[in-house]
């Protein structure tokens, strides 16, 4: 047995092929090779007996895996470490190569049936030899990030539990019981009661595990609840438990739906599984089914944990239920071209998550955890200056994301205390079409830390919010960032909040542009005594209700930015007087908050000088700079102008309105008319390296 041992350690340490300094692994899921030595002529055929080779070779500063076109499927995820490091893992050139979480279900195992009056397709997939289908759960406002059930994804799209309305929300009926209400200390899970008046809810039959989500009260905390009892004759809906804030209707935004409902399978696009049988019903997306495949994977594709100097370039990520990559004190790991998509979770953590909390709590610590987002922004507002060891100088660049279950990329990365800066970033990214499962509060980019920065990537079409900032002295720049608050009140495209230490960021350069004003939204949102950011040389182009919205803050300057037909500018409001003064009472959170950080020492002191004399505080906002501004169209600058200080701006008439709006349509015009510089102009959006 020793010398079997020995003879393939022997043969894994020759394997791979060196040229000068450079060694190369290929792998080739489609070789016929009876050998395998990781040569071009006999490569490995799977990615995790390349990733065995490697690790057994001395120097690994300069090797690479390369990889053959093909779709490589994994059960469970790789973990590479710091003995990793200054490994390259890449598709061979010109070729796709596509990293599977899923099962993939061949097609001619798919059937025709019948379900009311539609034709649908359906699979067993205890056929398919899959048993493990996952459980739905609640999702949303202030619950844990966590992986999803499985899914089905046809012809490389993902379906959606069969729903009604197939479009849109419907409003909530009358609330006979609001149910507990966590937020306000009541934990024994009550369910709500709602009236419906929809003869449709009245005629489905299945109506066991039938689901609910919307929002419920507030309009920036959407959820997820399991239907307990559906009263035909009171015509009520019963929940499985509570909501965060309790069921409550009458605004305009309090609307929901239903979901996993075997009769409302009618729509292209929709599926539903009965979990006794175990067939999954669909309606494919086009008449010709091409792929199937079932989602699997919980945890991350590639666990990075302390390794340095590690490239990821050229792969697709695809089909699983949980976060895809996870970097843990990790230095110089670059993934770039890079596509994440069709997942149930979010795509890349830079930075340690925390395990999900057993009880539904707005705020609580909890214990880190590397692989998983979990109830990592709850604790956040109990621990701000949790370290998430999101490492330093990684960097996430050219990469697209879309059609994930939440958000894109948690970057975290620096340390709150020392204000050393990570120097993480991500650039030159797409994201759009994410947040298919949890709605609010999962933007495309939640940035942590300190010292971190988005540049050149563009967001669209997503419900909530394109960025949540945690921390300080952060650079958002060139971004262009249009249609998202697309179904939100109370939000803004960038965000962050309750907390006056959080300062530093800087805003630059960006465009913001097609943001919906029905609700509260705006394109940067101080909430809640938020402070101490720049925003400069940005423009604003009916960027939401308010281009920006200071509740309560002070010390934010509004500089050199270009504002083009909206509502209002800017508004800024003095809550931290009236409704929102437990803030900042004595023993409240914002004197624990500033305390904590000991904002009155260095490095704070230095850095932050106008926040010595926050604390004791009469709470009027103070410092509001708007200066050297153009607004075009703008109809109201401020609807309290009385906390803003205005300096050498300017305005002019409204330009004409560009529909469909266009980007270059609307740079043109800025040129024509000189309203802002060339060379910023060029720089905003994604750009070739």
């Amino acid at each position: 047995m020793k010398k079997t041992t020995f003879w393939i350690c022997l043969c894994l340490l020759c394997c791979c092929y060196s040229y000068g300094k450079e060694t190369t692994c290929f792998v080739d899921a489609s070789s016929t090779s009876a050998r395998e030595d990781g040569s071009r002529k006999h490569p490995f055929k799977t990615f995790e007996a390349a990733i065995r080779a490697v690790a057994l070779q001395g120097d690994k500063q300069h090797t690479r895996i390369i990889i053959r076109q093909g779709t490589y499927y994994f059960q469970q995820g790789i973990s590479i470490g710091e003995s990793l490091s200054g490994l390259t893992i890449s598709a061979y050139p010109g070729e796709e190569v596509v990293f599977s979480g899923g099962v993939p279900i061949p097609p001619r195992l798919v059937k025709k049936q019948t379900i009311g009056n539609c034709e649908v397709a359906s699979v067993n997939l205890k056929e398919a030899g899959i048993t493990d289908w996952g459980e739905i759960h609640s999702a949303g406002f202030s619950r844990p990030s966590q992986p999803s059930w499985g899914e089905l994804f046809v012809n490389g799209l993902p379906m959606r539990l069969s729903r009604w309305p197939n479009g849109g929300m419907i409003r909530m009926g009358k609330v006979i019981d609001p149910g507990s209400v966590p937020r306000n200390g009541e934990m024994d899970n009550r369910g709500a009661i709602m009236e419906y008046d929809s003869l449709r809810i009245s005629s489905w039959h299945f109506t066991d595990n039938i689901w609910i989500g919307g929002y419920f009260n507030y309009g920036y905390a959407d959820d997820w609840l399991r239907v307990a009892k559906l009263d035909k004759k009171e015509k009520t809906i019963h929940t499985d438990g509570a909501t965060l804030y309790g069921f409550r209707s009458g605004n305009d935004w309090n609307k929901w739906y239903a979901f996993n409902i075997k009769e409302e399978t009618d729509e292209a696009g929709e599926y539903y599984l009965d979990r006794e049988e175990g067939t999954l019903y669909f309606i494919p997306p086009a008449q010709e089914i091409k792929s199937l495949c079932f989602s699997m994977l919980e945890e991350p594709f590639l666990d990075l944990w302390k390794a340095h100097d590690v490239t990821i370039k050229h792969i697709t990520f695809e089909c699983s239920r949980g976060l895809m990559l996870s970097l843990v004190e990790t230095e110089n790991v670059c993934i770039e071209h890079c596509t994440f998509r069709n997942a149930g979770n979010w795509a890349i953590s830079v930075g340690l998550g925390i395990e999900p909390f057993e009880e539904y709590l707005h705020e609580g610590t909890g214990k880190p955890v590397r692989g998983k987002i979990g109830s990592l922004q709850q604790h956040l507002y109990a621990n701000q200056t949790f370290n998430r060891k999101g490492g330093s100088r990684n960097r996430i660049s050219h990469c697209t994301f879309y059609n994930l279950g939440a958000g894109g990329v948690s970057l975290g990365g620096g340390d709150r205390m020392s204000l050393q800066p990570g120097e993480n970033e991500v650039s030159g990214c797409l994201f759009h079409d994410n947040n298919r499962i949890e709605r609010s509060y999962r933007p495309a980019i939640h940035i942590t830390g300190a010292g971190n920065c988005i540049r050149n990537c563009e967001i669209y079409n997503t419900p909530s919010m394109a960025i949540l900032l945690h921390g300080n002295n952060h650079l958002i720049e060139n971004n262009y960032i249009h249609d998202v608050c697309l179904e939100i009140e109370d939000q803004g495209a960038v965000y962050y909040g309750r907390n006056p230490s959080e300062c530093g960021t800087v805003l630059r350069n960006n465009l913001f542009a097609c943001i919906p004003g029905k609700y509260t939204t705006c394109a940067v949102y101080h909430d809640d005594g938020a402070c101490g950011m720049l925003v400069e040389g940005n423009i604003f182009y009916h960027a939401g209700k308010y281009a920006a919205l200071i509740g309560g803050g002070s010390d934010n300057c509004y500089r050199n930015n270009l504002f083009i037909n909206g509502q209002f500018a800017i508004h800024a409001d003095n809550r931290l007087q009236n409704w929102n003064k437990a803030l900042i009472a004595p023993g409240g959170l914002f004197e624990h908050r500033l305390n904590e950080v000991h904002y009155t020492d260095e490095p704070y002191r230095t850095a932050y000088p106008f926040m010595a004399d926050y604390l004791p505080s009469d709470s009027l906002p103070k410092r509001n700079v708007v200066e050297n501004n153009l607004f075009i169209g703008i109809e109201k600058l401020s609807d309290n102008p009385q906390w803003l200080i205005f300096r050498n701006n300017k305005s002019d008439d409204a330009l004409t309105e560009i529909r469909p709006f266009d980007k270059e349509r609307l740079f043109q015009i800025i040129r024509e008319k000189k309203y802002f510089p060339e060379e910023c102009l060029k720089r905003i959006g994604i750009c070739d390296e």
